[in-house]
This record gives C-alpha cells, sequence and structure tokens, in this order.
C-alpha cells in the first residue's frame, strides 16, 4: 500500500525537467502553456535561471508545480503507472496544491495561477530581507519548542515545519532569528540559515492567507480522486470545503510532516513515491522511519523502474 508525496520550496533547480521537455510533447505543451498562462517567462527560468529569479517565492511556487505536474503526468500516461491505487496523496506546503491538481480536484490552470499568487502575497507580508528561515538540525521539536518559550522575552520565532525527528524549520524576523541562531551555537545545536526570501508557515504571514482568501474559497474544487493528508491536521481528508479552509490556514500554520508521515504509516502505508525535483522528501522521510520503502521519480529511468517494479 503506497501514498503518493510532493514537495515544496528548496526543491527547484536550474534546468528541472529539461530532457522530459525536450523527449515528451505532454511536458512540452504544459510548459509552454504555462508562459501564456501565468504571463511569465516560466520556461526560461526553469531552463536557464538565474537562480535568483527562480528563487524569487512568486517564480518558485509554480515552477515547482509545473516540474513535479509534468513528471506525474509522464509517468502516468508514458509509463502507465497507476495512481488510483494510491492510499493518499500529501504535499509540503506548495506541493499540496501539486497533490490536489495531481489528484484531478483543480486544474492545471488554476493551479498555476492560484500558486503565482501565493507566491506573491506571501513574498509581500514581510519587506525583503526582514524576513527569514532558519534550519536547526540534530534536533527534535519539543526541544526547540523549550528553547523558543524560555527566551520570549529575547526574541519571537516560530515552528514553521516539523519536517523530521532531526529538523526543524524555524521562522521570524531577521533580527530575532540572529539571536536564536546564537543561542543554538552556545548550545552546540547545529542550525544554517535558508535561502529564502519570507518568514513562511507563522503569524508573519497574516497578510497573505487574508489576501488568499477570496482566491482559495472560489477557487473550482472536485472531490479528490485519493483523499489528501493536510499539513495542518496531519489527517486525510477529500472534502473540498474543508480542504479550502485548510489551505487558508495552512499560510500562517506549520508545516506537521513528521505527523502527517506517522499517519500515513499508521494507516497501513508501506512504501512513500516522491513525485518532483530533487529527494528532499525521501530524505526527510528516511529520517522519521528508516524501514520505509521510499522511491523518488524525477527523471526517466525513474519512471521505468517504478513501472515495472
Amino acid at each position: 500500500m503506497f501514498s503518493v508525496v510532493f514537495p515544496g520550496q528548496g526543491s527547484q533547480k536550474v534546468g528541472m525537467v529539461r530532457e522530459l521537455y525536450h523527449k515528451y510533447d505532454l511536458v512540452k505543451k504544459l510548459i509552454n502553456d504555462a508562459d501564456q498562462i501565468l504571463e511569465t517567462p516560466i520556461k526560461k527560468i526553469i531552463f536557464d535561471g538565474p537562480e535568483h529569479d527562480l528563487n524569487l517565492t512568486e517564480n518558485t511556487q509554480p515552477a515547482i508545480f509545473l516540474a513535479s505536474y509534468s513528471i506525474f503526468q509522464v509517468t502516468k500516461k508514458e509509463f502507465g503507472f497507476n495512481f488510483k491505487n494510491a492510499k493518499h496523496f500529501a504535499g509540503h506546503s506548495l506541493g499540496e496544491y501539486t497533490a490536489l491538481a495531481c489528484a484531478n480536484s483543480i486544474s492545471f490552470e488554476d493551479a498555476l495561477r492560484i500558486l503565482k499568487k501565493r507566491g506573491k502575497f506571501m513574498q509581500e507580508a514581510i519587506p525583503n530581507s526582514e524576513g527569514g528561515m532558519i534550519a536547526v538540525m540534530g534536533s527534535n521539536i519539543k526541544t526547540i519548542e523549550t528553547i523558543l518559550n524560555e527566551n520570549k522575552k529575547n526574541y519571537e520565532c516560530f515552528i514553521a515545519n516539523d519536517n523530521s525527528n532531526q529538523q526543524v524549520v524555524v521562522s521570524g524576523l531577521i533580527k530575532d532569528i540572529e539571536k536564536f541562531s546564537e543561542d543554538l551555537n552556545l548550545k552546540k545545536i547545529k542550525n544554517i540559515k535558508l535561502k529564502v526570501s519570507a518568514p513562511f508557515h507563522c503569524k508573519l504571514m497574516k497578510s497573505a492567507s487574508e489576501n488568499m482568501s477570496k482566491y482559495i474559497l472560489d477557487l473550482e474544487m472536485k472531490e479528490l480522486e485519493s483523499p489528501i493528508v493536510s499539513n495542518v491536521t496531519a489527517r486525510s481528508t477529500s472534502t473540498p470545503q474543508e480542504i479550502k479552509k485548510l489551505l487558508i490556514l495552512q499560510i500562517e500554520e506549520k508545516v506537521r510532516w513528521v505527523e502527517s508521515i506517522n499517519f500515513m504509516l499508521k494507516d497501513g502505508i508501506n512504501k512513500f513515491i516522491e513525485i518532483g525535483p530533487g529527494k528532499v522528501l525521501s530524505g526527510l522521510i528516511k529520517r522519521i522511519n528508516r524501514d520505509t520503502k521510499i522511491t523518488s521519480i524525477n527523471n526517466e529511468e525513474d519512471m521505468k523502474a517504478l513501472a515495472n517494479d
């Protein structure tokens, strides 16, 4: 029994899915259509960069969706893999929108348009260079919560992603993130400032969730072919109205990835298939449960192996 997972921001790479674009007409059409839908040269940004442009949130979000969706469609249509047998779909942050599109709940066009808006509003929620995120390695969420609670008077930071048993991502204003990092260094806890332009998944994103609310509520959404496991609840749902409410909350709420994976494992899942650029989620899932089988699909060789498995 398997679940399908889709990556979020941080998986992007200049040149991703270029080979698939040149080999498969369906990918060529998707990416060429995306240029028209977004009214942005997204193909050039994905294939040629520069990296700075690809890393701008309003470009990153539709770009990762486009890469993941293209890989999914080739795996399904060219290699005949039956994703309808999946027990759940799940995505990390923006990956939830990819999951919804691949589960035929929202259209390709609507997913692109709403992710461009989501990226734009998240980018604009905090003035550029005033907010950021930091990844903390080798500590679990309880340890980080304790440090943050003990230092409320010195700085205000927020847990954004509970990614694995040994990786937690924290958001905040740069001045607060730097103080938090100093405390971590004193405790000899490894931490890395992430290359993001805003403090995602915390209350600093309030204006983004308010701005996105109307667009999400107006989104045409059908019943899913497979239930989606929400980042907000770490539980499965297939009801459009509930999913819309959770997508609005998701912008400010932390990504409960550890709990989401554990929920799926307890629900009988013994294999995860990651669809999209990179292998970020595969690495996180392996740290959550070493015994779980994980397959990353991001090139033709991976697709052939999956189809023949």
